[in-house]
């Protein structure tokens, strides 16, 4: 059962997806999935190549940025920045809970300059999401 959230007009954050999911995501105009769950981390969940054949067999773009538990790097940023600005369309981005991509999603508007922070905070609230743990990265990018 899907449960993506929107952030903008052309990103949307979701918990773990299911193969099942895909035919959904495609419908909403989903042209690129970007994964941010570590392979492994639940093995009972689908893994990022099972996701990655089942986007790809419907012409979904994928792309893996994991976010483990030493958290978030500027690299990890700067490649969810090349996502979004490369994407011909939506953007579904998903982790266990969808919160590890909306911080991943915060960060890059914040180091693009495609939002300011408070529009930021107000997104991501309006779609569930609390950004207030990485508010102080979100200004510092914002800021340079």
């Amino acid at each position: 059962m899907s449960d993506f959230r929107t952030l903008s007009d052309v990103m949307l954050a979701s918990p773990q997806i299911e193969p099942e999911d895909i035919a959904a995501a495609k419908d909403s105009g989903i042209t690129l999935i970007v994964n941010n769950r570590p392979d492994g981390e639940d093995p009972g969940a689908p893994q990022g190549e099972e996701i990655e054949s089942a986007a790809k067999a419907v012409g979904i773009e994928y792309r893996a940025i994991p976010i483990g538990h030493a958290g978030f790097s500027e690299v990890q940023v700067a490649e969810m920045v090349e996502a979004l600005e490369g994407a011909d369309g939506k953007v579904l981005a998903y982790c266990r809970s969808g919160t590890r991509s909306t911080f991943l999603w915060a960060l890059a508007q914040a180091k693009s300059g495609a939002m300011s922070p408070e529009e930021i905070a107000a997104a991501a609230m309006q779609a569930g999401y609390d950004v207030s743990p990485i508010r102080p990265m979100i200004d510092m990018l914002a800021a340079r």
